[in-house]
């Protein structure tokens, strides 16, 4: 037997596969299936099922595709209401995937319709527990994604006291020495304070989980609602899509058209910038949004933009064309784009020059915009006088930003800055706009 796991480090998303005796189970596949192709064909073996434990809100999986590419059979809750053809797979149903048993318990509180599932080795023994988004590295699944999609919906509170029992009648009575298989690391935000930690068993979780410590069920709540993360824009659209199954990843990525840099782009149809901001900044679309090509942008790009708009793609090069609409595929944004380009030949536009020194001289001479997140600032100002905006915000609430004074827009690092200045450039017209990029570092 062998368990593997396929980690996508821009969505902190772990997928997994138990190969035995020449059958392969998947268990929560990432939209791209030919990882897993390849890992069958390498090991001389057939995926025979794919396991989802819930309809993901911040990935597309690509489960229906691996089922209709291989025969496998697609195993989820019957509670789902999955679109697809598929076995439900529900507290006491089994699997055999070789010489090995996969057992499922149903674990509602990410999602009224999670399940995790038991690894039964073949040498009789319990080994593991794969719990989707319901138990991670230090944290819990948060409870509050659910109040509008998907086939059962609930609110966050009845979700939240589903979950303390899910983790103190089921999860927590399993035996210590599983080892825990989640499918999210740290950085997710599926959760709210996942540990960076590689590996983990449910002995370990039990002594340094703080969602797994002793508490009353209405202390879990409290504990378990307060500071969740903001919501993406995505993440409803995404469960809808896994619910019905996504397009073949291929095909789907294939259909994007690719312009030339002389080719019209229609009007209104919002244009995202993948470029450094560096080169952004010499020369851009009038109206473009700058959400550069980093370690999290399908967060930021679904975050910003939602999945009812269409947009075109512009990239840094050539190179970068098909990796970016890949990533865009991801969370199945590639639907939306209206075509992708190198810089077109309109991109006149450049963003104002920063004298940093004049604004260390003069900071009361600028309105100072602070993009990072609620919990961010709740930890502390950098400007006492700044407004808040979170960068998921900003594009619905330019009206609130004063534009009696230059503006300067900042964040943590420098990314969501570069983003939340040119939302402001293409909204407000006789106010300068500057990015305090990187140079926060020298306020902290």
């Amino acid at each position: 037997m062998k368990v593997e796991q396929f980690y996508d480090t821009s969505l902190a998303h772990a997928s997994y596969v138990v190969l035995s005796d020449g059958e392969i189970a998947v268990f929560d596949p990432q939209r791209d299936p030919s990882l897993y192709y390849k890992f069958a064909e390498e090991n001389n073996a057939r995926i025979v099922a794919v396991i989802e434990t819930h309809p993901h809100a911040d990935f597309i999986s690509g489960h229906l595709e691996i089922a209709q590419t291989t025969g496998a059979t697609i195993y989820v809750s019957k509670l789902l209401g999955a679109n697809y053809p598929h076995t439900p797979f529900d507290e006491g149903d089994e699997i055999k995937v070789g010489k090995v048993t996969l057992k499922a318990l149903n674990t509602p509180g990410h999602s009224p319709d999670s399940i995790s599932i038991v690894l039964h080795d073949e040498n009789d023994k319990d080994c593991a527990v794969f719990t989707g988004d319901t138990l991670f590295f230090g944290d819990v699944g948060r409870p509050d994604l659910r109040e509008k999609a998907g086939n059962i919906t609930a609110k966050r509170e009845e979700l939240a006291r589903a979950m303390y029992h899910s983790t103190r009648e089921k999860l927590m009575k399993l035996h210590e020495g599983l080892s825990v298989y989640p499918a999210h690391g740290a950085g997710s935000l599926c959760g709210k304070n996942l540990s960076p930690k590689s590996s983990s068993t449910i002995g370990e979780e039990l002594q340094e989980n703080y969602a797994l410590q002793p508490m009353s069920e209405d202390d879990f709540v409290q504990a378990l609602l307060d500071e969740q993360p903001f919501v993406p824009k995505y993440f409803t659209n995404s469960v809808e899509l896994n619910k019905a199954g996504a397009p073949k990843f291929a095909e789907s990525v294939s259909g994007v058209p690719r312009l030339g840099p002389n080719d019209s782009l229609e009007e209104g149809i919002l244009v995202v910038d993948t470029r450094s901001q560096k080169n952004f900044k010499a020369g851009h679309l009038p109206g473009a949004l700058n959400i550069q090509d980093g370690g999290k942008f399908e967060t930021w790009l679904g975050s910003v933009v939602g999945p009812e708009e269409n947009f075109y793609l512009i990239v840094e090069d050539e190179n970068s064309m098909s990796r970016m609409i890949h990533r865009t595929a991801k969370i199945g944004y590639e639907r939306n784009v209206r075509g992708v380009l190198l810089n077109p030949s309109g991109a006149k536009a450049t963003s104002s020059s920063f004298e940093l020194n004049k604004f260390k001289s003069n900071p009361e001479d600028y309105t100072i915009l602070d993009v990072r997140n609620h919990k961010e600032v709740k930890s502390g100002k950098i400007f006492p006088a700044s407004i808040s905006i979170p960068l998921p915000e900003l594009r619905e609430r330019v009206e609130e930003v004063p534009v009696d004074k230059p503006i300067v827009v900042h964040c943590a690092a420098g990314y969501r800055s570069a983003a939340g200045s040119s939302i402001l450039e293409g909204k407000l017209s006789g106010v300068k706009i500057y990015d305090l990029s990187d140079a926060i570092n020298d306020f902290k």
